[in-house]
This record gives structure tokens, sequence and C-alpha cells, in this order.
């Protein structure tokens, strides 16, 4: 983490098809196009909490015929990198604020790893991703500390973040879209933190309901049991509108 600046509130927020319309093996199905329906199967099993993120990512080790390398996730970044509407302006918005905004997710830490050294999102001080795929020397600096290896690393994370940065539970926010932040979910809503549901799954509803978790906010598109996503809905939201939630939750001025 950056060591050298002090935050008094957070926000830990996942990344794929909460804050970007993309998955986060979209990478790999965009450089082997043929794996993409068992990419999307394994990811459709683990964010509906049927197998452990351990295995989802076992599995798609097996499939890949080499070692990922920083030029095929530049070429996918090129292609594809997006975000939904107003996503880094709610980052620096964030971190003008002296609010703390941390990527926590199961995107590999490679795809991070780029996105930061090309400067297509701004300076997070701290990004939890997966290490399946992670390149040696590439932007792998302070900001790597945390892993997210199973689901419950999440919460687990954003309890370190905090302790290190000494913000209490009613100044966090957490950020989901699906059962793979079902865990975090439930965490916060024990701990008192602020949910809010972005984009918001089926799998996270339900998850939410089975252990009692409140969502205090659906942001965005809500998808109902079995309802296909409307990227044209997602894509028209702009993320900029939580800043008034923001605002009155954690009690910041414009």
């Amino acid at each position: 983490m950056c060591a050298s600046r002090t935050y008094w509130a957070m926000v830990s927020s996942d990344w794929s098809e909460c804050l970007s319309p993309n998955g986060p093996f979209d990478p790999i199905a965009f450089t082997y196009p043929h794996l993409e329906p068992e990419l999307a199967s394994i990811f459709r099993s683990y964010t509906g909490n049927a197998i452990s993120l351990t295995e989802a990512t076992q599995r798609i080790a097996r499939l890949l015929p080499a070692p990922f390398t920083v030029e095929q996730m530049d070429r996918y970044l090129d292609a594809s990198f997006a975000t939904y509407t107003g996503v880094p302006d709610l980052i620096e918005w964030c971190l003008n604020r002296d609010i703390l905004f941390m990527l926590n997710t199961t995107g590999t830490q490679a795809y991070f790893q780029r996105v930061l050294a090309r400067g297509l999102l701004p300076r997070v001080p701290v990004v939890a991703a997966n290490p399946m795929i992670s390149f040696q020397g590439s932007h792998k600096d302070e900001c790597f500390v945390h892993e997210v290896l199973e689901i419950t690393d999440k919460p687990k994370n954003t309890e370190a973040v905090m302790r290190a940065h000494g913000i209490t539970t009613d100044k966090v926010i957490v950020m989901g879209d699906s059962g793979g932040d079902g865990a975090h979910f439930a965490w916060g809503a024990q701990s008192g933190a602020f949910l809010i549901g972005s984009m918001t799954k089926d799998s996270l509803n339900s998850y939410c309901q089975r252990v009692g978790a409140k969502i205090d906010l659906r942001f965005g598109a809500s998808y109902g049991p079995g309802e296909k996503r409307d990227i044209a809905r997602e894509m028209s939201v702009n993320f900029m509108d939580l800043t008034a939630v923001i605002e009155k939750r954690l009690g910041v001025g414009t």
C-alpha cells in the first residue's frame, strides 16, 4: 500500500461486471476464442457459488496452452478495455477527498498490473486480485500486497486495509455485483458497512437473502433469476451519481 498517504474512509469494490462490463477471464477468451464457452461456464459456476474460486482457477490453468504474456494482455486491453461510465472519475473523486478506493476482485493481477502501468485507471492505492496470472516486474509493487484466492479473502482484505489506515467500519462502503461478493456483503452487513449492489445479479440477491444481509442500495441494472444482462442499460448508468450517496453516508462535502 501507499503508506505515505492517510485515508479516513474507503470504498472496497469488485471490478468485473461491477465497475467494468467485462469479465475476469475475458483476456483469455479474447486470446483463445475457442475457450470462451468453457470460461463462461466456469465464471457462472463460481459467481453462483457452485464451485470455489480455487477450483475455477485450477480448471482455467489446465485450459491454457501456454503461459499468458504481457503482449497478449496488452492486445486485449487495446481492443477491449472498458469501464462503466464515470468509473475513473468516481475513483479520482474519492481519492481527491482522501477516501481510499480499493479494487478487491477475482480478476487477475496481470490485468491490473497492465491497466495501472498503462495509466488506464487512476492510481488506486490497493488492488487485491487473483495471482493465477501475474507478470513479474510489471507494476507488481506495493499496491498488490493482498490477494483474492477465494471469495472469503475479500472481507479479510478489506479488514486488513481498514486496520492499516485506522478506518472504522461505519466509514466503509462495499460494492459488488454477484454471489462472488456474497462473503464480502455478509461481513459488511455484520460489521456495519454500507452495501451497494452494482449491476446486481440474482446470485448476490440470493446469497444475501440466505445469510440475512440487507443490500443498502441497488445501483444501475438489477437482475432477477435467469434474466440476461442488458449491456446498453448498464453503460447508460453514470457512476458519478454515486457521489451524492457517498457524501450522505460518509459525511463528506463536495
